[in-house]
């Protein structure tokens, strides 16, 4: 279990947005835990931004029971994961287990599901690097850069799925398209 206590480290002075993650996997750790979100209908993992008021782990529990309808308790810091431009903030991500609820939609959520790790869907960036991250079950806490968010990545994906680029765009100006 990884201690609860008041997060004391100096990144909100640095970095004053932040988000948490939490991530699932099956008892087996064949098949991963992901939401389908309402305002851009894609598979990503549980979470979002971190309140200034609570820990990164109090963080990560509360937007997995928002997003997935599960009370879960941390099992281990899986990453920090540092921005690498605007479109990224400082991350935490948390591999989690579930303690009870059942697979809910919401406001933010229109399906829950797991995944194999053999076969994920197609992620957006950097959501696949961070399964893998997690999968591996290093012994220590990463920190490293965000990986595959970058302008370059973003002009591609307009082309691809310019509707889900400008949903995107939307809820960073905060925006929210809820179907």
């Amino acid at each position: 279990m990884v201690n609860m206590q008041a997060d004391n480290d100096s990144s909100w002075s640095t970095f004053p947005k932040q988000a948490v993650y939490g991530i699932i996997f099956n008892q087996e750790r064949t098949q991963v835990l992901m939401v389908k979100r309402r305002d851009i209908p894609v598979w990503v993992l549980p979470g979002g931004g971190r309140d200034r008021n609570e820990t990164p782990e109090e963080g990560a529990v509360r937007e997995v029971l928002e997003e997935t309808g599960y009370r879960v308790a941390i099992i281990r810091k899986v990453a920090e994961y540092l921005p690498v431009n605007k479109m990224t903030q400082y991350t935490h991500l948390f591999e989690c287990r579930i303690l009870e609820g059942s697979a809910q939609i919401g406001t933010e959520t229109q399906e829950v599901g797991y995944f194999p790790l053999s076969s994920l869907r197609k992620l957006p960036p950097p959501f696949e690097g961070w399964i893998l991250d997690a999968a591996a079950n290093h012994p220590h806490i990463l920190r490293k850069k965000i990986e595959g968010v970058t302008w370059l990545k973003f002009f591609q994906l307009l082309l691809r799925h310019p509707i889900l680029v400008g949903r995107y765009v939307l809820t960073k100006l905060g925006i929210h398209i809820n179907t």
